[in-house]
């Protein structure tokens, strides 16, 4: 397009203009929630990341003249052919002001390069897979995002579109209060006192004395339980212990519950506190005091996102799901929890959309992934 140009990154200068555009896309938008530093350089592998041992990918910023208006990654994760035999190239961490010829030449740039590596069919986006944060929101822009959820203006879907692609998956986020416990369908504790009683189930906490171990088992159920789960590759064992030391400090036990059969977890779920608040207040600065008030007094956090509720598949569809949230369901009340954002939640899950709405929760907000057409 006349006067676009799109470049790979490759300088210190253009890194640093991939990394700053969106704080000058979104300087008036409330809502919008600074990544935090340290973890953007490792996603978009500018500092070192062990997904990107098998992935490759490479970063292009667009410039109209000097100014910067728009960035895009091509992320090519053979994981994914090799698991389901598709020939797809991913797109990920757009940011663009609202022009259709700035977004068409992005995705130029993305479909040029991987027509070199012979493929032509694109799914986006993802950040860099359906494991870290992904998906365009289409509905929901009148709040902030949850923690680790992605966020931007209303007009990204519709230029997306233009530039020819459609949708393929909606991912939904589920709100939910914590008056709404007191409303529950009788129906569901059924669910959890039967399969308590068929499998001999019993719950607890997360164990901080082997947090690591803790949190390896979790991440090892995940793997296990999203097997037939559209568009999953399982993380691998170096991502395995990254996530794990990652979340060592975000991770409090109260919002964690593991489900055990004669002393084996067979289920582990786990909420993160809601620190995006504290993650504006800090302009995504870690350092050198920005990890300390981004800590202090968690109890003060009144929202939790839950993330993540994950059955091995031989136990799976027999309620185990709701007996390790009845576990939380103290734990929650205790700490003053208000608000729970469920998320992400597969447009195609129907047991987990069923058991959400029985349970009363309301869907917020919708999240697209786009193949190109």
């Amino acid at each position: 397009m006349a006067g676009i140009e799109v470049v790979p990154v490759e300088s210190r200068r253009q890194r640093k203009d991939f990394l700053n555009l969106p704080r000058r896309i979104y300087a008036q938008d409330p809502h919008w929630i600074p990544p935090l530093n340290a973890n953007i350089k490792e996603m978009v592998n500018f500092v070192k990341h062990p997904f990107y041992k098998a992935a490759a990918l490479q970063t292009f910023v667009a410039y109209r003249g000097t100014e910067v208006v728009g960035r895009i990654a091509a992320i090519d994760n053979p994981g994914h052919r090799e698991r389901y035999g598709e020939n797809l190239g991913f797109w990920g961490f757009l940011e663009t002001i609202d022009d259709a010829d700035v977004v068409q030449t992005l995705f130029d740039a993305v479909r040029s390069w991987f027509k070199a590596r012979g493929i032509e069919q694109l799914r986006g986006p993802v950040n860099p897979s359906l494991n870290y944060e992904c998906g365009l929101l289409v509905e929901g822009f009148d709040s902030s995002p949850t923690f680790m959820m992605t966020y931007n203006p209303p007009y990204y879907g519709p230029l997306v579109e233009q530039a020819g692609f459609a949708k393929c998956q909606d991912l939904f986020a589920f709100w939910g209060h914590v008056r709404m416990l007191k409303e529950l369908d009788k129906k569901l504790d059924f669910v959890v006192t039967e399969a308590t009683r068929r499998f001999n189930v019993t719950t607890r906490r997360l164990d901080r004395s082997r947090f690591n171990q803790e949190v390896r088992m979790f991440l090892d159920i995940y793997n296990k339980s999203l097997v037939n789960t559209w568009g999953f590759v399982p993380l691998s064992d170096a991502e395995l212990d990254h996530l794990a030391g990652s979340l060592k400090y975000l991770i409090v036990p109260e919002m964690t519950s593991i489900a055990e059969v004669d002393g084996k977890p067979i289920g582990a779920m786990f909420g993160l506190l809601d620190y995006n608040p504290r993650i504006r207040e800090i302009n995504g600065r870690l350092f050198p005091f920005g990890f300390l008030k981004l800590l202090r007094n968690r109890r003060g956090i009144k929202k939790v996102r839950l993330v993540s509720t994950n059955v091995l598949p031989e136990y799976q569809k027999w309620g185990i799901g709701l007996v390790l949230v009845s576990r939380i369901v103290p734990d929650v009340l205790e700490w003053g929890i208000e608000e729970a954002e469920f998320s992400w939640v597969l447009e195609t899950n129907h047991l987990s959309r069923s058991t959400l709405e029985r349970g009363g929760a309301i869907l917020q907000k919708r999240y697209r992934i786009y193949d190109s057409v």
